[in-house]
């Protein structure tokens, strides 16, 4: 999703593809090659469950983590391949039809000769006119007509939905202006830190020396970026704080925000960038734009040049000559997480079209992968879910009934979407060449940025959807109380036609009660049936709330990686962590409603109740280089793949029996120690 919609997403790392292109080749369901039983269960389920499997999946030289997720996301990959190819080689496609828009775009950036050629020749006319900026007022003007044209530049200005009156859809002013993937890359003074900001530095001289810069006035760019940047850097909210969705809004007028930044004239830019009739925009850090005052007033127009030139590089990199994608690839992937080789042109390219056209390539792909038989089972176990998720709700000792009832009719609130949209989007406004990358890239952000600015003063548009049915995820949104599931993720771990009930509800099961969790996690719960930003609870149960998602907290803070090096950050990932800890309880109960699980025929020598938590551990195996992993603790809201397993399973007195885990056991915990919340 593009960044500024996922503000208001939750979404569980999911990766899969979808039903019926692997279902009917699969017999076995558990594998027991894939554990490893010398390990017991109450030692450390995941090794159990998988530690053959993670033995014997070293992490490909063109990843940087290899799991479950990978595997099925080559399925994926293969599915749109063939897909792509199928479309590219089609000759004399109508011009403006599927076929001739997704079959063009990935020629043009599979056309690596002519890419090639062109060399960076695409941006020259972008850094030609930023040689003519003089002053601050020339800077805004710049920003807008990248604002104009599709791109972000330091800021954006957006619609998107008003979290506290959700039928309305009004502009929105976020902040951005970073190259690296957090603020902390910046601040944080420990080694491996101030190592990245060396490369970096690094990474930014010789993007300018790969434009004709001298290495040594490239460097000294390079060095102020940097300083301006860790100037935006302190005034950009941490992770964890935007986690509240309330610090997120801040509906300020342009009298307000021109007090706040005096140096930019906030009607002059709204109504700049084709935002007309307002007076006011929800601002998601103020403190940011007191910053960028501060950097309009006190930093050269030399730096600002060059920091405009290298977010037009940043930017650009992906779909220029070969030298820039091996000089981005070197540092973002390399440096960063430890890939060590790119993967093949043919994936990128192909993510690329999924993520500008990415519906007209999500029809190409239903209508030969996805079954209706998926969606009707999903709803039938959605159903289930639900049900049990309202009785769990029910039975809570530390809810008063006012809440409840709040509860319960959000619940029962919550749209379904399974599969691909009722409607899919109109892409006929888009006109797509087979033999300008770049051009087609552009072409696609400025439409979106126009569809996006059509929104405003329109009702909310519940059949949209925010990933495209390829998508190997899922995600709940708060504002339109939504559970989302693409057509991607109905497949094997996560759903299987062929599989048991304990396989698909340990699997999918989990997700749709994650998903539903997510409603009621420390940031969705903030949100009402109507998708408002508005508390329906009572001080009484939002004192008990916190209480207990406290617990969590700390469980996961005492969770560490890399050797003991860095710890889990339990406020970041609270969220995440919230919704595997209900998912999974929602799951288990509901699987229990099903023949199977109050079946003790045992199936590979397990249980069913053992397969329902043996799929769920399978789900999350995973190999991860150690600079992957240091970024995702800083920068991602799910927890590590083995604390994602373990960390639910810790406060289930159902493990327990099914395993037979007992106190001494490193996976016990003693009762009054486990967290219980939904």
């Amino acid at each position: 999703m593009k960044k500024r919609e996922r503000i208001l997403i939750n979404s569980a790392l999911l990766l899969t593809v979808s039903a019926s292109v692997f279902a009917q080749s699969r017999t076995q369901f558990i594998d027991p090659k894939n554990m490893d039983q010398s390990i017991k269960p109450g030692d450390n389920f995941y090794k159990y469950a998988n530690g053959n499997w993670l033995k014997t999946n070293p992490i490909p030289a063109s990843e940087t983590r290899w799991g479950s997720f990978s595997e099925l996301q080559e399925f994926n990959y293969n599915a749109l391949y063939k897909l792509l190819n199928q479309a590219a080689n089609t000759k004399n496609a109508p011009k403006g039809s599927t076929i001739q828009k997704v079959g063009d775009f990935y020629k043009s950036g599979m056309d690596s000769v002519g890419i090639e050629k062109k060399g960076y020749e695409p941006i020259k006319a972008d850094l030609k006119r930023i040689d003519g900026l003089t002053d601050h007022k020339s800077i805004i003007n710049e920003i807008i007509f990248h604002a104009n044209n599709g791109g972000s530049l330091l800021f954006g200005i957006f619609a998107a939905q008003d979290a506290k009156k959700s039928t309305d859809v009004v502009p929105h002013l976020s902040n951005g202006g970073l190259g690296l993937p957090d603020r902390d890359y910046y601040l944080k003074d420990d080694d491996r830190s101030k190592k990245i900001r060396e490369e970096y530095v690094k990474h930014i001289t010789n993007m300018f020396k790969l434009i004709g810069n001298n290495e040594a006035d490239a460097k000294i760019k390079a060095e102020n970026i940097l300083k301006m940047e860790t100037a935006l850097a302190q005034a950009t909210m941490s992770r964890v704080e935007m986690r509240d969705p309330n610090k997120r809004y801040n509906k300020l007028s342009y009298a307000n925000l021109n007090a706040i930044s005096p140096l930019i004239d906030w009607k002059f830019v709204a109504t700049s960038v084709g935002i007309n009739g307002y007076d006011t925009l929800i601002v998601s850090q103020p403190n940011f734009f007191k910053e960028v005052n501060n950097q309009l007033s006190s930093t050269s127009i030399d730096t600002w040049k060059a920091y405009i030139k290298w977010n037009i590089l940043r930017n650009a990199a992906p779909f220029l000559s070969s030298s820039f994608i091996k000089e981005n690839f070197n540092f973002y992937s390399t440096v960063l997480q430890g890939q060590k080789s790119p993967k093949p042109r043919w994936k990128n390219v192909m993510n690329v079209v999924d993520g500008n056209i990415g519906e007209l390539l999500g029809q190409m792909y239903v209508d030969q992968y996805f079954k209706p038989e998926a969606k009707q089972r999903m709803m039938s176990m959605i159903d289930n879910m639900s049900n049990t998720f309202a009785d769990r709700i029910q039975r809570l000792d530390w809810m008063s009934d006012d809440t409840k009832k709040q509860a319960l009719y959000k619940l029962k609130s919550f749209t379904r979407k399974i599969g691909y949209p009722d409607k899919w989007k109109d892409y006929t406004a888009i006109s797509i060449v087979a033999d300008n990358y770049i051009s087609n890239v552009r072409s696609c952000a400025k439409w979106s940025r126009q569809e996006n600015l059509k929104k405003l003063g329109k009702p909310v548009d519940k059949n949209e959807w925010g990933m495209t049915p390829p998508t190997v995820n899922a995600y709940y949104s708060p504002t339109k109380n939504e559970i989302v599931f693409p057509a991607g993720i109905l497949q094997f771990p996560f759903f299987d036609f062929g599989a048991d009930d304990a396989i698909n509800y340990g699997g999918i099961g989990a997700v749709i009660g994650h998903e539903m969790t997510h409603g009621f996690d420390d940031s969705g719960s903030k949100f009402d049936a109507e998708g408002n930003l508005k508390n329906w609870w009572t001080d009484d149960d939002g004192v008990q709330f916190k209480k207990r998602t406290q617990m969590v907290v700390d469980q996961y803070n005492a969770y560490t990686v890399i050797n003991g090096t860095m710890n889990v950050n339990g406020q970041l990932t609270l969220g995440e962590n919230l919704a595997d800890l209900g998912g999974l309880n929602i799951a288990y109960e509901a699987f229990m409603k099903t023949k199977e699980g109050q079946s003790t025929n045992k199936t590979d020598g397990f249980t069913p109740v053992q397969r329902f938590f043996l799929s769920w551990a399978q789900v999350w195996r995973a190999n991860i280089t150690d600079e992957a992993q240091a970024q995702r603790i800083l920068t991602d809201p799910h927890s590590p793949g083995m604390y994602r397993c373990n960390g639910p399973l810790t406060n289930m007195p159902e493990f327990y029996q099914a395993f037979d885990v007992k106190e001494g056991d490193p996976m016990w915990k003693p009762e009054n120690a486990r967290a219980k919340v939904w």
